[in-house]
């Protein structure tokens, strides 16, 4: 189930919900019983073993300018 990060405006404090993504939108309430809350951008992090991106070729420049600039 996915969890979502909230602020509440009155206190300030920060909490995380529980919820299914149906009730993503859903009104809360903070732990001091406050309703005037607002949901916050959450980041995502993925992991994983392999990577999505080919390698570059051995013995190639590379960097900003194709290696010529030295950086």
């Amino acid at each position: 189930m996915p969890r979502y990060d909230f602020r509440c405006r009155a206190c300030g404090d920060t909490f995380e919900l529980n919820r299914p993504m149906a009730e993503a939108s859903a009104p809360a309430t903070c732990p001091q019983g406050h309703t005037d809350t607002v949901k916050l951008l959450s980041t995502v992090a993925v992991t994983g073993r392999g990577s999505a991106v080919p390698s570059a070729p051995s013995g190639g420049g590379g960097g900003c300018c194709g290696g010529a600039c030295g950086c």
